[in-house]
């Protein structure tokens, strides 16, 4: 097959590329930001001093962060169905549909590693200068929101930019649940078309071009909440 046939393959099928790139953006954006909301709680949690708070956090994350995401998918997906309890419950609408099994366990799983990335950024703070908050009068709770979240914020965002961009490749396996995500739709053109190899090569590079975005997209917010804080001094 000639470079030419190939480019024309590729424009034929190009609009259903493109659909299942948002599908999987879409994944991706929901499951990091939910997941990112429900990590603060359990990071916090984590950071405690006392045993009792940290042990129900610790168990969650340990099980999240020590087995597969596929695994966890396919617990969700084909796990769940087997408690009748569940299927007549009002959520059996949403956990017998493949969306939102996957976006269930995508945002469990990364809200694990977000969880531990704010943990040790909480950790990172500088004692002076939680101890300098309760010299001028805040609270434990004022010291939190104002001093210690703020700079654990900035300490965590390039591990949560690394965190994004592997929840990006990990959603590959939703396409085992019959999601058409990148990998799902490539999976189909392949089974009507046999050019494998040069649809692998598309998905690659539709995941390069993301993840290149996300990169430039990451920096550009350290370098202004940088320029914040100096604003700020």
């Amino acid at each position: 097959m000639s470079w030419a046939e190939r480019w024309e393959m590729i424009a034929r099928f190009l609009p259903d590329l493109l659909e299942g790139t948002l599908m999987t953006l879409e994944l991706v954006g929901i499951a990091v930001v939910v997941g990112l909301i429900l990590a603060i709680p359990l990071g916090i949690a984590r950071a405690s001093r006392h045993w009792y708070v940290r042990a129900l956090p610790y168990t969650y994350v340990f099980f999240f962060r020590g087995t597969p995401l596929l695994l966890q998918l396919f617990l969700v997906y084909y796990g769940l169905s087997q408690f009748e309890a569940v299927r007549e419950s009002m959520f059996w609408p949403y956990l017998r549909e493949p969306y939102w099994c996957a976006l269930i366990t995508m945002t469990m799983h990364t809200a694990a590693y977000i969880a531990e990335i704010l943990r040790g950024a909480i950790q990172s703070v500088p004692g002076g200068e939680v101890e300098a908050a309760r010299a001028l009068g805040m609270s434990r709770r004022q010291a939190l929101q104002y001093i210690i979240l703020p700079r654990a914020i900035r300490i965590g965002l390039p591990a949560y930019g690394n965190e994004v961009i592997l929840m990006l490749k990990a959603s590959a396996v939703v396409y085992t649940i019959t999601l058409m995500d990148i990998m799902g739709v490539v999976r189909g053109i392949n089974a009507r078309t046999y050019q494998f190899e040069l649809f692998f090569l598309v998905a690659g590079l539709i995941y390069l071009v993301i993840t290149v975005v996300f990169t430039q997209l990451f920096k550009l917010v350290e370098r202004w909440l940088k320029v914040e804080a100096s604003r700020k001094r």
